[in-house]
């Protein structure tokens, strides 16, 4: 089977196939060619903010950045096999980067994001199981687009602009994302969640 394509790579093709330089793409989405360079070179990834942000400056989808394969029909993910076609740790202690290598390596300290539909072709949703560790670090961020949130089990804290809130099991939440917001444990224990996050072209 061939190696899976990581968004670090795909950023690297799209801006071949563009002609943009990576100081470039910089300026357009706003960021840092420092990161920039890491998420290209070391495919890290802070949080998923950057990526939205350098989908739009791209003028692709984010959904571009995560695709392996472009499924036109319905796709399925079986119970037990979420994540194998998109897998990445975000929010470790520290600000250790975490590679698509490194993320099926276990107890992750941070948020694990499975994507669910990466072999989707053409979606503008990106549906995430995310696995959010006691120790996970995240600092509030903003971009274009809507979330929706889904607690699955554990209780989460949500900082969204001026707001606190707690949800637990089986609360959700559905905000836009351009106001700036982060999500992590309430107290000591886990959090899974379900996020759907969808960006406009």
């Amino acid at each position: 089977m061939a190696a899976k394509t990581t968004p670090g790579k795909r950023i690297s093709e799209l801006c071949k196939t563009y002609n943009l330089s990576l100081e470039q793409l910089a300026e357009r989405s706003g960021l840092s060619l420092d990161l920039i360079r890491r998420i290209e070179t070391e495919d890290y990834i802070p949080d998923l903010a950057p990526l939205v942000k350098i989908a739009r400056a791209l003028g692709v989808r984010l959904g571009t950045l995560l695709d392996d394969h472009e499924e036109l029909g319905p796709v399925i993910t079986r119970a037990g096999n979420t994540g194998d076609a998109a897998r990445f740790i975000t929010g470790l202690p520290g600000d250790k980067a975490q590679t698509s290598a490194q993320a099926g390596s276990a107890d992750p300290e941070g948020l694990s994001f499975r994507a669910l539909a990466a072999d989707k072709g053409g979606r503008h949703m990106e549906p995430f199981i995310v696995d959010i560790e006691p120790t996970a670090e995240q600092k509030k961020s903003t971009h274009e687009g809507e979330e929706f949130i889904y607690v699955i089990s554990g209780n989460l804290a949500l900082e969204y602009g001026s707001q606190s809130q707690t949800l637990h099991a089986g609360d959700s939440v559905y905000y836009d994302s351009i106001v700036p917001h982060r999500v992590f444990c309430a107290d000591s224990g886990p959090v899974k969640i379900l996020a759907v996050i969808y960006t406009p072209m």
